[in-house]
């Protein structure tokens, strides 16, 4: 991993433009050069958001003066597909992808499969100062810092103010889960979580095994068959117990088992709603409710936020941790260049710009000293606070054989069995790894 120097804002100042100018972009498949003997396109491969990364690409073009010109394509709206892919392309030596936007997870797959064009270390130094540790761990694979921190996500612990006065609750200090889910039925209200059978129970799993003092993978190797699970420890049965005593509650609701993160922030804007663990986007979704008239302001006037649940009172929580990097392709044709308009991409000004504007917290830990940040985020201390204890999900090249598992055996969360369900799982991952089963 890289050490961290300063890495002053002066310094990435210069890497960003401040006027914004047309900037080729592609819903398609875009090529990475030009073809009229003018400076290179880089074709960049972008998740979608709300135009954000677009900006961004037309002021980097603007800062590069002519050196080169960055193109957006944008992948498909989820995240196994985005992964599906990018995969493909570059397991075919796909030259067209100079830079892609990647979810943390499929990180180590991806470096492991070779997808990557090494980085070069003066690069490592820099775009890894002033970042918290999360996006840190989240962009490292074998000990080598192999994509550049962009934006990184987190859940806070979201409460209605009035509710916990009314439970007792002093969340000033940190809350548990078992306290939640008695405040949570005392009051009559939702805890609301995700229970759906995807990648948000993967995320809820892990954040408590991480909270509880283990891991999902306890013991790592590139050989599938040496991998050992943690979800039958100690810790990994105490996370069951959670799942299975917030469901047996009732307080997530009676659509717990399809419960993701649109719907479980539309409950909380109901009139049930007590807690829930959530992105940072619920504070911008209710805003503009108030705006459109469909929120009561008085309702927006009463959310309160906190880290993470503990799940045990004497032990720090780990929460989620998410967001984007940015890899640059292997087989690129310009890999400097690519990788000087990451520096761009993920410079202060524009982490601050695309924070908010399009409501992705920043892994750049300067920005959330702006005032325009804490000004639109009045929490964005707490997101801070959260992203330098949050734990990335198991980076493995077999994420996805380890998260499928996960989601078949511990989906419905009313059924997990704390003794069972865990050993079950790891039984199935196990039996995949070793390409005895299939999910």
């Amino acid at each position: 991993m890289p050490s961290a120097t300063k890495h002053t804002g002066r310094s990435r100042a210069r890497l960003v433009g401040m006027a914004a100018s047309a900037v080729v972009a592609a819903s398609g498949l875009a090529a990475c050069s030009s073809g009229d003997g003018g400076p290179p396109v880089l074709n960049w491969y972008i998740n979608p958001d709300s135009g954000g990364q677009a900006e961004i690409a037309s002021r980097c073009t603007d800062a590069a003066e002519g050196r080169y010109t960055i193109a957006v394509s944008t992948l498909p709206r989820d995240s196994p597909s985005q992964r599906e892919q990018l995969v493909r392309r570059l397991a075919a030596n796909d030259s067209s992808i100079d830079i892609m936007s990647l979810d943390p997870p499929y990180i180590p797959e991806f470096a492991q499969a070779g997808f990557f064009a090494p980085m070069p270390e003066d690069v490592a130094q820099r775009v890894s100062t002033d970042v918290v540790q999360s996006a840190i761990d989240g962009s490292t694979w074998d000990g080598e810092l192999v994509t550049v921190p962009f934006w990184a996500n987190t859940q806070l612990l979201w409460y209605r103010t009035s509710v916990a006065e009314a439970a007792g609750l002093d969340m000033s200090q940190p809350v548990t889960w078992d306290q939640l889910t008695q405040a949570a039925q005392d009051q009559q209200v939702r805890l609301g979580v995700q229970g759906i059978r995807s990648e948000s129970l993967t995320v809820w799993l892990n954040a408590l095994i991480e909270s509880a003092g283990g891991s999902i993978i306890a013991e790592n190797s590139t050989d599938p068959e040496q991998i050992q699970l943690g979800l039958d420890s100690e810790a990994g049965v105490r996370a069951a117990q959670v799942m299975r005593d917030v469901s047996a509650s009732g307080t997530g609701g009676p659509a717990l088992s399809t419960a993701n993160e649109d719907t479980t922030a539309t409950d909380f804007e109901g009139d049930s709603a007590g807690f829930q663990v959530n992105y940072p986007f619920v504070w911008p979704r209710a805003q503009a409710a108030v705006e459109g008239g469909t929120l009561d302001q008085s309702v927006l006037d009463d959310y309160g936020w906190a880290l993470y649940p503990r799940v045990d009172a004497d032990t720090e929580t780990a929460p989620p941790y998410g967001g984007i990097n940015l890899g640059v392709g292997a087989f690129s044709e310009h890999p400097d260049l690519a990788y000087e308009a990451t520096e761009c991409i993920t410079s202060t000004e524009n982490q601050t710009y695309y924070f908010t504007s399009n409501g992705n917290p920043a892994s750049d830990t300067t920005v959330y000293d702006d005032p325009e940040v804490l000004d639109t985020f009045p929490m964005a201390p707490t997101i801070l606070q959260s992203l330098e204890l949050a734990k990335p999900r198991p980076q493995t090249p077999y994420y996805s054989e380890v998260s499928g598992g996960i989601q078949r055996d511990y989906h419905p969360t009313a059924e997990i069995d704390p003794e069972q369900t865990p050993q079950d799982a790891t039984e199935l991952i196990e039996a995949v790894l070793r390409k005895e089963q299939l999910l």
